[in-house]
């Protein structure tokens, strides 16, 4: 039986808008598009709110860090719903894992990610990643047990140094990059990588032949394998 995890991009993003409410809730049983996990972008506001939105502006150009909570609150999306925090997200996504990728997030916002975590009803369901790898060198000073990672769009030469330097355990990778030879590289080391963005079964096989930890894509209900 299939141990690799199976996680909504965005959310069911293929199904609903991403980073939404509507698209979280449905990797969540009894939802034909449940799954292991979904992966998330966040960003602080002015008045250090974590909100959940994958661009740094808002489509008329306004910077999330220029706009308070009660402001961000106000804007409408394509599907007329709210741009969620981070909060609330968690509240929805309770039953499963979240991975949140730490986009614009202020040094008090970090603080405030880390409050959201520890009182989290499980804490171990939580997970930090980032293309900024300084981001993640913080929080692992400020709370080693953390479940870290660090994304790469790029082929790694010398992983898992970059990724062990942060004190992460988990490499995200594009998914085309991923070669068996990386894939055991990292696990002699404790490190597991999560392909992304992952859209077909035959994709999801592959990966997990090559036995990447977990596949992260749009329809997530495409890229259960052997279960």
């Amino acid at each position: 039986m299939s141990t690799m995890l199976v996680i909504g991009h965005r959310g069911a993003s293929g199904h609903a808008l991403e980073n939404t409410l509507d698209a979280f809730e449905r990797c969540v049983a009894p939802s034909p598009t449940a799954c292991d996990g979904v992966e998330l972008d966040i960003h602080t506001t002015a008045d250090g709110e974590l909100v959940v939105h994958h661009d740094a502006a808002l489509t008329d150009g306004r910077p999330l860090h220029d706009l308070t909570a009660a402001e961000v609150a106000e804007v409408r999306l394509m599907d007329g719903s709210g741009i969620p925090t981070l909060a609330e997200a968690l509240a929805v996504l309770a039953p499963i894992q979240v991975f949140i990728e730490a986009k614009g997030v202020s040094s008090h916002g970090l603080g405030r990610l880390r409050a959201l975590m520890a009182g989290h009803p499980f804490p171990e369901r939580l997970h930090v990643h980032a293309f900024d790898h300084r981001v993640i060198r913080r929080l692992y000073e400020a709370d080693a047990t953390l479940s870290l990672g660090v994304l790469s769009s790029s082929y790694p030469l010398d992983v898992p140094g970059p990724v062990l330097a942060t004190g992460a355990q988990t490499l995200w990778q594009e998914w085309h990059l991923i070669d068996r030879d990386l894939v055991e590289r990292c696990a002699m080391v404790g490190i597991r990588v999560i392909a992304w963005t992952v859209n077909e079964a035959r994709a999801a096989e592959h990966l997990e032949g090559l036995g990447v930890a977990g596949v992260c894509g749009n329809w997530p209900e495409r890229l259960v394998v052997g279960r």
